[in-house]
């Protein structure tokens, strides 16, 4: 009597993906009776041993196992899903992978670009709304200094003029002009006036 084979469901063992000149995915399935395996991409079949054009798939079977790599020379669509599925009777296993562009990376670069221009842009507002207030902003300036200047020369005028004052009370007498003095002097003068007599 032949022994009977048991039945062993189609599984996913192992797969990988590399990138150097071309992108390379492959798939190892396990199962008996062995596995069938298919690629799809973009939900479209891979032809089997074949080539076709961009891509290039090549299996080969051993015993319960069943292994499938596909090359890809040309870059593939931003967001195409590349399937792999092993299936025997008993069961189908699958592994989607996710295909990114390296023009991708073009999004990425155009935000930074626009990041960029807004923030040149911000500048040179910034610079034009600076250059319109710099007028304004001299004049209040000026202003202030006019202020403090015109407070210095009244004080300073104040002093003068009492020292003018001073000077004028200190002057002998002129033969029929009056003397003009102010409180604080003229109460020196009396008590001079006082203690001459």
């Amino acid at each position: 009597m032949l022994p009977l084979l048991q039945l062993v469901p189609a599984k996913l063992l192992n797969s990988s993906c590399s990138l150097k000149k071309t992108l390379q995915c492959s798939c190892s399935f396990h199962g008996i009776p062995t596995p069938s395996v298919q690629w799809w991409m973009g939900g479209v079949p891979v032809g089997v041993d074949g080539m076709d054009g961009s891509l290039q798939v090549t299996s080969t079977v051993l015993g319960p196992w069943a292994n499938s790599t596909i090359s890809l020379t040309e870059e593939p669509e931003m967001g195409m899903r590349l399937l792999c599925e092993g299936k025997n009777q008993n069961r189908t296993h699958a592994l989607s992978i996710l295909l990114m562009s390296r023009k991708s990376s073009l999004a990425s670069q155009a935000f930074v670009k626009g990041l960029i221009q807004g923030a040149i842009y911000a500048g040179v507002v910034i610079a034009l709304l600076f250059l319109c207030l710099l007028p304004l902003i001299v004049k209040h300036i000026r202003k202030k200094q006019a202020k403090k200047a015109a407070a210095i020369r009244a004080k300073n005028s104040s002093k003068v003029r009492a020292s003018q004052e001073l000077e004028m009370s200190l002057k002998p007498e002129e033969p029929g002009k009056p003397i003009v003095t102010t409180f604080s002097e003229s109460h020196i003068l009396e008590k001079q006036d006082k203690r001459a007599s």
